[in-house]
């Protein structure tokens, strides 16, 4: 790293480092750490400060993908402004953080939530480059251990039993865990809910109305990439794909929820 891009007080984290992902030594309150494969860097907060990522090892704090010019030199940058880190993307190519949300170099920098995030860059050859970040929280510490309390339920989202039906149709190929799963269209879905429910005049409209409405019902509740202007043209199946990820991932619906298609 070119001496002139080290802050008082920074730290770098030799290659080898532990996972950021079992915490981070007491620190100062809003310090962020940021660690790659081969080493990383870890600051104290200060408004207007940055700090670099990408390929180019001399001029960025943390090199990323040093072997692969699919990665920017520097692909992205953590801004501290405003009492938040923020994470803005310099690169060529997007940034994928966790729930399928990508960030692209030409959109607003978004905050960075205290505790883990792991971010990963596409490469070439399908290859991911894991950039591990941890944002120190008030008190300092890393997460205590809570090896004896109750488990956390996952958040489930509430509908009706006719949505759930539908969306148990549209993302059926999700619940039996096809890696390459895409939702049915919504001909296809229709012709197979009137196959199930016979009594209900169902068409591509009609289907294609009820998934809106949980998805509008989702976004409204917090959840990303359920809107066109978050995922951007061309949209083909991805409002879809993440609408039926998020209900994967809360377990509002699960495999065994299948015995509805029977």
């Amino acid at each position: 790293m070119n001496p002139e891009l080290r802050y008082a007080g920074g730290l770098l984290l030799p290659q080898g480092h532990d996972s950021l992902a079992h915490g981070v030594p007491r620190a100062l309150s809003g310090s962020v750490h940021a660690l790659a494969l081969g080493g990383g860097y870890s600051v104290g907060p200060s408004e207007g400060r940055i700090v670099y990522f990408g390929r180019n090892r001399p001029e960025v704090h943390i090199c990323i993908g040093e072997d692969d010019r699919q990665v920017s030199r520097r692909h992205g940058e953590l801004r501290h402004w405003q009492g938040r880190w923020w994470l803005r993307n310099t690169g060529r190519r997007p940034i994928r953080l966790p729930r399928s949300q990508w960030l692209f170099a030409d959109e607003e920098a978004i905050p960075l939530a205290e505790g883990y995030t792991p971010l990963h860059v596409p490469g070439s050859r399908e290859r991911e480059h894991l950039l591990e970040v941890f944002v120190t929280g008030a008190d300092g510490n890393k997460p205590g251990s809570k090896h004896t309390e109750q488990t956390d339920m996952p958040r489930r989202y509430a509908m009706s039993d006719e949505e759930k039906m539908v969306l148990v149709v549209l993302g059926q190929r999700y619940l039996l865990h096809d890696p390459g799963a895409r939702p049915l269209t919504w001909q296809q879905a229709a012709d197979q809910l009137a196959e199930l429910r016979p009594e209900v005049a169902w068409t591509a409209k009609k289907v294609e109305h009820r998934v809106k409405t949980v998805r509008e019902r989702l976004s409204a509740d917090g959840v990303p990439g359920l809107t066109r202007e978050e995922v951007g043209e061309p949209v083909g199946n991805a409002l879809n794909d993440n609408l039926l990820r998020e209900l994967l991932r809360s377990t509002t619906l699960v495999p065994k929820d299948l015995v509805l298609l029977d």
